[in-house]
């Protein structure tokens, strides 16, 4: 019987089949807290902030496509890279304020789960459902493969939709929307400032970079692995546009949620004198009369997809950079007794976040605190992947485009100016 071959895959089902890592981040960083920081930006300025969205698209775009480079090139993550090429203590301070951080945006998005889930269901205290999201993220992590969990990432991805729904059941005014879009509003006070920072540092958060350039790495060998060949794969120019599509629509993908959220709170909550939100319950609340239920049902649903999704991301990333570090066994593809250290560090980093609230420590406080260490690190991180990206002993033919040097220095001084405002504005 003969065989017909196999038709090459094109238009919609290629761009599809190429997404991967870049839409799991992109759409990662639009995590409870990150909607909390968006619902109040919209809450407390109305739509004055929506242009953002324009703005931290590219700067998003260039420095996760710098990342991911990284790890297709070297075949390592940022933290193996970073041990084989540079001196100890750059690794080892990166760690010492990204640690606690990360463990601190776990805590506050499995606060911000349970307490979702206890408003569409009373009778339940947030408590408990907390427990049960941390034991039901706890056994997906261990039990499903790197393969799997990316599947499973990506349909999660759907969820993150319930937020381009919203604004159009409350009909904003279309043409206010345009205009505040395309024409920046800027106020030189404390609390506009305060959000700017605020949303640089909860859109370009330096665990994005550690997990893009891991989840390439590990995308690669399944690669390798799958053809059973112990050759690396090419780094050409294929595999670099490939690589280009799956992160510039992972960061088109999270900026377009954080302009719908931006939207959906500053065309409601906004216009219905609710002008602080704390929590994403809080934002819930808020919308349920002025909005209806449905508006009200899919925020929170989104919530819940949300911390799903980025959750497994925040716990990997810690794994992967105390894994490359230390030199202990790693990867998602490997089964507990492969790779106990590995999975331990996710153990740990998910019941240290379900522990905060035993210590009494809110979800504000507990992003206030991760906003400051984020910070700290992000101008130190961004000018390390600038370096790595143009080393030629590192990255060889692939370093950095002057279009990718420009956005990234942009990138470095503005959040270097965050980074000082947001001092500034503590003390």
């Amino acid at each position: 019987m003969k065989r017909t071959a196999k038709k090459p895959d094109t238009g919609v089902k290629k761009f599809l089949k190429a997404l991967g890592p870049g839409l799991v981040t992109g759409a990662s960083d639009d995590d409870p807290s990150g909607i909390v920081t968006y619902s109040q930006a919209g809450a407390q300025f109305g739509l004055l902030t929506l242009w953002t969205a324009l703005l931290t698209f590219p700067l998003m775009a260039a420095m996760q496509g710098m990342a991911a480079r990284i790890g297709l090139v070297t075949s390592k993550g940022l933290s193996g890279t970073l041990r084989t090429y540079y001196p100890k203590w750059v690794l080892y301070s990166m760690i010492l304020f990204s640690f606690p951080a990360v463990i601190m945006n776990i805590g506050a998005d499995i606060q911000s789960m349970g307490a979702v889930a206890s408003l569409l269901f009373p009778a339940i205290p947030p408590f408990a459902f907390s427990i049960f999201f941390t034991g039901l993220l706890m056994y997906i992590i261990i039990q499903y493969s790197y393969q799997r969990m990316a599947a499973l990432l990506k349909w999660l991805c759907l969820g993150l939709l319930l937020y381009l729904i919203v604004p159009f059941l409350v009909h904003p005014d279309w043409s206010a929307v345009a205009k505040a879009t395309f024409i920046p509003t800027i106020h030189f006070d404390k609390d506009f400032m305060s959000i700017l920072v605020a949303i640089l540092g909860t859109t370009i958060s330096p665990y994005l970079f550690f997990w893009q350039a891991t989840m390439e790495a590990e995308d690669q060998q399944h690669h390798v692995r799958s053809r059973k060949t112990s050759r690396r794969i090419v780094v050409d120019k294929r595999v670099l546009n490939n690589m280009r599509s799956d992160v510039n629509s992972g960061m088109f993908f999270s900026n377009l949620v954080m302009f719908f959220v931006i939207l959906t709170a500053g065309a409601v909550l906004f216009k219905g004198g609710v002008k602080n939100i704390d929590t994403v319950e809080q934002a819930a609340k808020a919308l349920k009369p002025l909005a209806g239920d449905l508006s009200y049902f899919l925020f929170a649903i989104g919530v819940i997809g949300t911390g799903f999704l980025a959750i497994p991301v925040l716990a990997g990333c810690l794994s992967y950079i105390l894994a490359e570090t230390f030199k202990f066994p790693m990867g998602l593809d490997k089964k507990f007794n492969q790779a106990r250290p590995f999975y331990a560090v996710v153990i740990v980093s998910l019941l240290g976040g379900l522990c905060m609230q035993l210590f009494g420590l809110s979800p504000v406080k507990a992003l206030l605190y991760t906003a400051i260490l984020y910070g700290v690190t992000s101008p130190v991180m961004v000018a390390v992947i600038l370096h790595i990206g143009n080393n030629k002993t590192i990255m060889g033919e692939n370093t950095n485009s002057v279009l990718s040097n420009i956005l990234g220095f942009l990138t470095l001084v503005l959040m270097t100016a965050a980074a000082v405002a947001l001092i500034w504005f503590q003390l």
